[in-house]
This record gives C-alpha cells, sequence and structure tokens, in this order.
C-alpha cells in the first residue's frame, strides 16, 4: 500500500499562490524562491498586510466601494458632488478613475457586471442600493462607467432602463475607451478624455 508523501511548506504555498488571478505555476514557484531568499520580516510583512487587508478592509454601506472606514473617504468627503454618481464594475474602477483627477463626483461600485450565461442578474450584483438612492433623489446624474464590453454594455443598458424611469439623467463614458478593455487597463490620461466627454 503506497503511503502519501506529507505536503511541503513550499508545495503548498506553490499550489495557494496559483489560485491567485494571473498566476501560473512557473510565477508561483518564482515568488516562493523569491519570498526563501529575502530577510525573513520581509516575508513577515507580506503576510501580515494581506492579513490586515482580509481583517480591516469593509464595504461602504452607502457606495459599495472597499475602504477601512465606513462610509467611505470618498462618501465622506462634503466637497465632492454627491448628485453626481459614476456606476463602475469593480473598487480597483474607482482607485483608476481618480488617479486621474478629473472627477469630482461619487462613485457606485457593482461588484461586477451582468451575465445571463453565467447567471449572473442584478440581484447578485449591487443594484437595488444604487435603485435606492434614485429613488431617495440622491442621484442627479448618473455615468454609467462600466468596461466597453459586451457585459458591461448590457448593464448599462439595464442600469440606464431603471435609471431612466426614475427621471436621473443617465450619461455613458466617452468611446475614447478600446472596446475589450478594463479601466485599470488603460492610461490616466485616456481615463481623463474618457470623464470629460462623457455623453
Amino acid at each position: 500500500m503506497a503511503t502519501t508523501r506529507p505536503v511541503s511548506a513550499l508545495d503548498r504555498l506553490v499550489a495557494r499562490l496559483t489560485r491567485l488571478p494571473g498566476i501560473g505555476k512557473r510565477s508561483a514557484e518564482r515568488i516562493a524562491f523569491h519570498l526563501l531568499q529575502v530577510e525573513p520580516s520581509e516575508a513577515v510583512d507580506l503576510a501580515e498586510a494581506i492579513r490586515q487587508f482580509k481583517t480591516d478592509l469593509k464595504v461602504c454601506s452607502n457606495c459599495g466601494h472597499v475602504t477601512e472606514a465606513d462610509p467611505c473617504p470618498i462618501c465622506a468627503d462634503p466637497e465632492r458632488d454627491h448628485g453626481l454618481v459614476l456606476v463602475v464594475e469593480q473598487p480597483s474602477d474607482v482607485v483608476s478613475l481618480e488617479q486621474t483627477g478629473m472627477y469630482q463626483g461619487v462613485y457606485h461600485v457593482l461588484m461586477g457586471r451582468l451575465a445571463p450565461l453565467e447567471g449572473i442578474g442584478p440581484g447578485d450584483l449591487n443594484v437595488d442600493r444604487l435603485l435606492e438612492r434614485a429613488r431617495a433623489g440622491q442621484v442627479r446624474e448618473a455615468v454609467l462607467g462600466t468596461n466597453p464590453t459586451l457585459e458591461g454594455d448590457g448593464t448599462a443598458m439595464y442600469l440606464a432602463q431603471q435609471l431612466e424611469a426614475m427621471n436621473v439623467k443617465v450619461t455613458r463614458l466617452a468611446r475614447g475607451l478600446p472596446t475589450g478593455s478594463t479601466l485599470g487597463g488603460v492610461s490616466k490620461a485616456v481615463l481623463a478624455e474618457a470623464i470629460q466627454a462623457r455623453h
């Protein structure tokens, strides 16, 4: 009868790293061997940063952005235009748009996009909170900033129908964004133009 070999710490780390998006087995091994070569304190700092990220971050109850405070600093900022709401798919989109320095409204994070073939409908996203904000008169203009993909466009169409029925002005980021790309994958200049030239 064959005995099972205990899993080594290296194998366990590589297996965990390969679960991350975009990290294959070779990349995971390179990361693991890099961590082996650095000072122990550096590896421990990385582990602590990951632990803090998971335990300290919250989701803003107003907009759905990931933050360490609720409400998030953007929603809590009295200088922002709270009637202008830019709707995005992911928290990383907020980060990309904020780096342009061109947008002074607030956000709403859907945490995904409609994908009927994958079984993702409006109830699986942070759509109800957006519609609550609109019903309460908190949304003067909704800028739809979903990614320019088939699912992103479908999500934008659905949201436009819902919001226009509540007499909310609906605009879309300009099509300077390349089709098939994500907000995180384009330059600050392209994002700045898309914000300024929204229609």
